[in-house]
């Protein structure tokens, strides 16, 4: 990658009219540099418009995008609603015999619309057809094409109509009310067989609306570019690959895509570096050839002082780290305010253009390596597997936590050299894929453990639960050389508070080999039980670290933190790509070696100051480039190595900033 793609996609209330148009455009024109495109929607509101209010928009944004180009910027046009998203503004949305999209109580959501609705299909074609003959650069189809969260339903679409498609499929008649029944209330084997299947179902619904816009775009322009916008997709399939195949048509054009999730003010930071997770997913499953990788920040609704204009940059960065490769900013009033309420906003993101590009040329595509939460395209089936309903929210992967204390993340198991296992998620993986991982470094808790010994994996693992408990225990840190100086250190996550009463688990070796790293005690110091976390090496040769208390959560005090950079070590057979040392708040990304060099990249996640912080990196490298967010450039050499571990000491990173680095040849 030589250069980052940067996009504002502008609203209707700002491109319609022509008086506004012209201020934006002279706005953008004052901060040279800040975009190389403008996308425009054509909606303000999510469910499909009438066509011939579409097409009069169309008439009037190729105007608009003509004008973009002589001004220097690629233009192009954001379809808002395909198949609709939410019951908003009904009155002037699309009327007429169109299926809505419905769950399996039969409820539906107005808004969005049934995406194998052959009425819906016609609409469809009609609106991507005037799009393409308003002759855009690109075309981006926004996230309402999705099959979750179409407020106020969950997951659809479980129409008459795809239920009878299920059954052409498959071979297998429902209706709602017996497909419920089966998908929550069958054994394991038959809810993971019915829920994978309408997985595949619903990979098949997008596959087919997606076939018909390309199909209909390159029918008037074959050279047009079309792009995706996507989130976590885990009931819909998250099947990227075919989907961008698809997308790229016949000529093979090349596709964008706009991968994004929930950001959309400062108040909780946290959820800044989670979406940068979610982006990191969705990356991680796109063919290599998908190069234009602009990451969603979206502040709606577009309040200024909702979002910071540092945590709009830091966004866009932090989402490079985890491998795009440009922005997609979504930023801009959707009214008439003044545009001058923008400009500190503007100034913050053209002052920032520099470091953007310089991430994007170091980083690129290049593979993120470290510590993979394990999930699949099936992950979704395991949601709610043993009790509860399918139908309901839950989580499926495991808590980000780990990944806030300076381990390095990883979205894709073939470029992990340790993977994390929860409840019920290895459960969407074949036995001899769970085989195969347990050859090599494995980190789970105390409920993963009995599901996987119960599946026949008991010697492989060197631990069984004997007991759990809910209140009322401390884990003590035991002598093992993993522990180093914190032998003897408690930990109190105190079991009793409502909310934080995960079980503790009593652990049992099942193998001599097996070896405690902490025990539990009560309050009286009285040992409860011998084991509650401990290691396990496998005569395959892998490496099992079982958590039986709090394996997830409230780790960031300092006995636990540096204990699991240890474990994961160890468990990593030094295979580890790198890791923060210090007792920092720091969230990492590694990339594969490109060219001899490893190219990184670490956020403080903290409203503190770090410094001198330890950054152990796995190279023969000496030196290491450190640039800042002003892309000032610092060398860091290397005096100390610990095993295949060079040890560079970066002086100082300020409260919530991000360094990229590179090693030297």
């Amino acid at each position: 990658m030589e250069k980052s793609v940067i996009s504002f996609r502008v609203g209707i209330t700002q491109s319609l009219p022509e008086n506004r148009f012209f201020a934006l455009l002279d706005l953008f024109e004052k901060y040279t540099g800040i975009t190389d495109e403008i996308t425009f929607f054509t909606s303000e509101t999510h469910p499909p418009i009438p066509p011939d209010v579409f097409e009069h928009r169309m008439t009037i944004l190729a105007k608009r995008m003509q004008l973009a180009r002589e001004k220097g910027y690629k233009a192009g046009i954001n379809v808002l609603g395909t198949m609709g998203h939410h019951n908003e503004n009904l009155e002037n949305s699309l009327k007429g015999n169109y299926t809505p999209t419905t769950d399996i109580d039969g409820q539906v959501c107005e808004g969005s619309l049934c995406p194998n609705d052959e009425y819906l299909r016609e609409y469809v074609r009609r609106i991507y057809q005037s799009v393409a003959s308003a002759n855009p650069d690109f075309i981006w189809l926004d996230d309402d094409i999705r099959l979750a969260g179409h407020m106020p339903i969950y997951l659809t679409c479980f129409c008459d109509n795809c239920l009878a498609i299920f059954e052409s499929e498959y071979g297998l008649k429902f209706t709602r009310e017996s497909f419920k029944k089966t998908a929550d209330e069958g054994s394991i084997e038959e809810k993971l067989s019915l829920r994978k299947a309408w997985l595949q179902h619903n990979r098949n619904s997008i596959a087919q609306l997606l076939k018909l816009i390309e199909k209909a775009v390159h029918e008037i322009n074959p050279i047009t570019s079309l792009g995706f916008m996507t989130g976590d997709r885990f009931f819909e399939g998250y099947d990227f690959e075919n989907w961008a195949k698809i997308l790229a048509g016949p000529n093979q054009i090349p596709v964008r895509w706009r991968p994004g999730g929930g950001f959309y003010q400062d108040t909780n930071t946290s959820e800044l570096v989670g979406k940068s997770h979610d982006i990191g997913r969705q990356v991680s499953l796109l063919p290599p050839e998908v190069v234009t990788i602009q990451s969603e920040v979206e502040n709606f609704p577009y309040q200024r002082l909702k979002k910071a204009a540092h945590s709009v940059v830091l966004e866009a960065c932090s989402h490079i780290a985890a491998g795009c490769t440009g922005s997609a900013f979504n930023v801009l009033s959707m009214y008439d305010e003044p545009l001058d309420e923008f400009e500190p906003l503007l100034t913050r993101l053209q002052h920032a253009r520099p470091f953007i590009e310089r991430m994007t040329k170091i980083l690129g595509r290049a593979p993120i390596v470290g510590i993979h939460t394990l999930w699949n395209k099936d992950s979704f089936a395991t949601s709610n597997l043993r009790e509860g309903s399918w139908f309901q929210d839950s989580d499926i992967l495991t808590n980000h936590e780990m990944y806030d204390i300076g381990l390095p993340a990883c979205y894709s198991a073939r470029n992990a050299p340790v993977v994390l296992i929860g409840k019920n998620n290895f459960l969407a993986t074949s036995k001899e894929e769970i085989e195969e991982i347990l050859t090599g470094g494995v980190y789970m808790d105390g409920e993963t453990l009995q599901q996987l010994n119960q599946s026949g994996f008991s010697k492989l693992t060197g631990f069984k639960v004997t007991r759990s408990e809910k209140m009322d225990r401390i884990e003590k840190f035991t002598t093992h050389p993993l522990n180093g100086e914190f032998a003897g250190r408690e930990r109190d996550n105190r079991q009793s508070f409502l909310g934080w009463n995960y079980p503790a688990y009593t652990l049992e070796k099942t193998d001599e080999n097996a070896r405690a790293l902490t025990t539990l005690i009560d309050y009286a110091d009285r040992e409860i039980a011998a084991c509650s976390m401990g290691i396990f090496e496998n005569n395959s040769g892998g490496r099992i670290c079982v958590a039986g208390y709090y394996p997830w959560t409230y780790l960031q005090n300092l006995s636990k933190s540096t204990q699991l950079k240890t474990v994961f070590r160890w468990l990593s057979k030094d295979r580890l790509p790198g890791y923060i040392a210090s007792f920092y708040k720091i969230n990492l990304w590694i990339r594969a070696p490109q060219n001899g060099k490893i190219a990184l990249a670490f956020t403080n996640s903290s409203f503190d100051p770090a410094e001198a912080v330890i950054l152990m990196l796995r190279t023969d490298s000496k030196a290491i480039t450190v640039y800042d967010m002003n892309c000032n450039s610092t060398v860091i050499r290397s005096n100390e190595s610990d095993g295949p571990y060079q040890k560079f000491i970066i002086p100082f990173i300020d409260a919530w900033q991000i360094r990229l680095a590179v090693t030297s040849n």
